[in-house]
């Protein structure tokens, strides 16, 4: 029986998606499903829907529930970990603090200032999680959705001999909102994309005839007047397609604020990340009270941690069109040993990065630039070295004073006290 363990089981959406894909992906039927998160109320929620959705779709899954994470993670064969602390309220200050001083992050989640100390913040729990698994599991492939995807892959590859691959939805999801305006179904394009998580780029987008779609999507962004502007921009400068949409791209770039449109960034996107959260609870209430069938039997979430096991445990040999893996020369021209995010073959020897070759060089250069921000934020997370963070801040693109830069250090320094134990500012 396969042992799978999701850390932050609580979450409304990683909690129910991982339980929806695994009641309904034969391959996993029978499975031994362990729920863990620190937050009991919502464990039990959790709980009790998994056993519904079991039940209902027929799937036989021994499930359990632990708030003890080594128990919960003992003898596992697959961990998948999605975590977050006081994650909205931390997020408003991430991106309020540097722009009350000028710094304008598009949504400060993954890079600029707010990257950072997300990072910071979430090193110490995803390193004990990871430090957990080499006691309980230490055979066990630990499959990561928590953001900063490439910095916490970073720090456990590098401070821990767990294998671990981060994992996001970005590339299929950029597809389905550029097929409608190539006047092709989302089945019919294959695509290779290439680069850091959300930072990345179709290097080939071709038909299932094995037609280049290139001519369609450039013909499509002619005519795409105030779609993706950012994307649409850097496609015209850079030759490339982003396979990511406007915002997370925009993360990593100086000129993106201007660019993005007003209902992608700042509090209007925070805020309707956050909505869109308290919708998913009000569902997941509605479902376990009775009052909204569970109408869920052969409906998949879209998200693809269940689908990698499952090819793992059967010899599949299916293509993933993305993972973040260390890179070994999947993308030639990008710094040795980063994290980087290719396709994948899925087979029971684990998962297997495709070799992309190079990329252009310009966009190469924009990547390596925040590799090496991405190493620098990771060792001051594990050292705690405030000298390092604050390089870290100053070598981003989107920090463009470094008066304003120390004052909104300091200031998220004091503001995250209380998540940052490395640094020795704990109240």
């Amino acid at each position: 029986m396969v042992r799978i363990v999701l850390i932050g089981a609580g979450s409304s959406v990683f909690g129910y998606n991982s339980v929806l894909d695994a009641v309904n992906i034969e391959a996993l039927h029978g499975a031994n499903l362990v729920l863990h998160d620190i937050d009991e109320s919502r464990l039990d929620s959790m709980t009790g829907l998994a056993e519904k959705m079991s039940e209902k779709a027929g799937a036989g899954l021994e499930i359990q529930q632990t708030i003890d994470r080594a128990e919960a993670l003992e003898d596992a064969d697959f961990v998948l970990m999605s975590i977050a602390v006081d994650r909205m309220n931390r997020w408003r200050m991430d991106w309020e603090i540097p722009f009350k001083h000028g710094i304008k992050q598009v949504i400060g989640e993954n890079g600029g200032p707010g990257g950072l100390f997300h990072t910071l913040r979430n090193i110490p729990p995803v390193l004990d999680i990871a430090l957990d698994m080499e006691e309980q599991c230490p055979d066990a492939l630990l499959l990561n959705y928590t953001n900063p995807v490439p910095r916490l892959c970073l720090a456990i590859t590098r401070y821990t001999d767990v294998k671990v691959v981060g994992l996001c939805h970005e590339v299929e999801h950029q597809l389905q909102r550029l097929a409608p305006r190539m006047g092709v179904p989302t089945a019919l394009i294959d695509a290779v994309s290439c680069g850091i998580n959300h930072f990345s780029w179709y290097k080939e987008l071709t038909l299932k005839d094995g037609s280049d779609a290139y001519p369609l999507l450039r013909d499509a962004m002619a005519e795409a007047k105030g779609f993706q502007p950012l994307c649409r921009a850097m496609y015209d400068k850079f030759g490339l397609y982003p396979s990511t949409d406007d915002n997370h791209l925009g993360e990593y770039l100086a000129y993106a604020w201007d660019v993005c449109p007003p209902e992608d960034r700042g509090f209007n996107w925070i805020d309707r990340m956050d909505e869109h959260g308290n919708r998913n609870w009000e569902k997941i209430n509605r479902f376990i009270e009775g009052k909204e069938p569970l109408d869920i039997k052969g409906k998949l979430s879209g998200e693809r941690a269940m689908h990698i096991i499952s090819g793992i445990i059967t010899n599949s040999n299916h293509m993933e069109l993305q993972v973040n893996l260390p890179n070994e020369g999947q993308v030639s021209n990008l710094i040795n040993d980063a994290i980087v995010e290719t396709p994948a073959i899925i087979n029971k020897g684990g998962v297997r990065p495709i070799h992309v070759g190079d990329m252009p060089q310009g966009l190469a250069a924009l990547c390596n630039i925040q590799i090496l921000i991405q190493s620098l934020a990771v060792e001051a997370g594990v050292s705690g070295d405030k000298r390092l963070a604050v390089q870290a801040m100053l070598a981003d693109p989107v920090v463009h004073d470094t008066v304003a830069a120390e004052k909104a250090f300091n200031e998220l320094m004091e503001a995250h006290k209380d998540l940052l134990p490395q640094f020795g500012v704990t109240e």
